[in-house]
């Protein structure tokens, strides 16, 4: 797995030295199609054996009174969503690139999520310019990083407002002299400071049942755009995740 310090020593050599790019290129190449491989012919098996148990449980329902059964189902399926994350992740640089109305993309976002939280006590708004114009990029990974933010953020909500009905979380985005700035607010437990340098780093969660890697991916899909994409915490107020995208 490429850190960023790596990724920074690669792009410097790249820039001095144009064989080395297409070197480099190259292994980086290979290195995504090998992670997904390994993800891909782990994950099939793994996939059966959990099909498996779910035939015996229904076959013998005491199994689900066994000690640790439960919990070998679980340890199963975080395996099966750790080595789909991993696939995406070595997938998040690689772009199907349209153009679309930013306005009416994230609209659709924040009507979907909206949908989500209907059984919750969780505001959410959403403050969607209207003069965002026409953006060029990867719709479909764009909308898994912002259902990822926002997943996320209703997770920090639940975690403190739990049904008192105070739990608030906003969807956010106007144009500025670069491109579009699009901010996901929530008013969360937030983010330590002991994680919030590294939370972009895969394999660094802070969820009790994450992988670690959704944060990862999200900014190799914005940085992929030629964005960028920060977070700002504190257990007070909640976190802020900001994205940068260039238009």
């Amino acid at each position: 797995m490429l850190h960023n310090i790596d990724k920074q020593k690669m792009n410097q050599l790249m820039d001095r030295d144009k064989d080395a790019k297409i070197i480099i290129n190259q292994l980086l190449e290979n290195h995504n199609v090998a992670l997904s491989t390994i993800a891909h012919e782990i994950r099939n098996p793994l996939t059966l054996v959990y099909s498996a148990l779910q035939v015996m449980e229904i076959q013998h329902p005491e199994l689900s009174t066994y000690p640790h059964w439960s919990q070998t189902k679980s340890d199963i399926e975080f395996m099966c969503q750790l080595l789909n994350d991993l696939s995406r992740y070595s997938s998040g640089h690689t772009l199907n690139h349209s153009a679309f109305s930013m306005k009416d993309f994230l609209k659709n976002i924040a009507v979907s999520f909206a949908i989500s939280l209907e059984d919750s006590n969780i505001e959410f708004t959403s403050r969607i310019d209207k003069g965002l114009g026409t953006f060029t990029g990867d719709k479909i990974k764009l909308k898994e990083v912002l259902l990822n933010l926002l997943a996320n953020a209703r997770d920090a909500v639940q975690s403190v407002h739990s049904g008192d009905g105070r739990g608030k979380i906003c969807l956010s985005a106007h144009p500025d002299i670069h491109g579009i700035v699009i901010e996901c607010f929530d008013n969360g437990c937030g983010i330590s400071d002991d994680i919030i340098d590294h939370i972009f780093d895969p394999f660094v969660t802070h969820k009790e049942n994450g992988t670690g890697l959704g944060l990862a991916i999200s900014r190799q899909i914005i940085e992929s755009h030629n964005g960028s994409i920060q977070a700002h915490s504190s257990p007070e107020t909640g976190t802020t995740f900001i994205i940068h995208l260039a238009c």
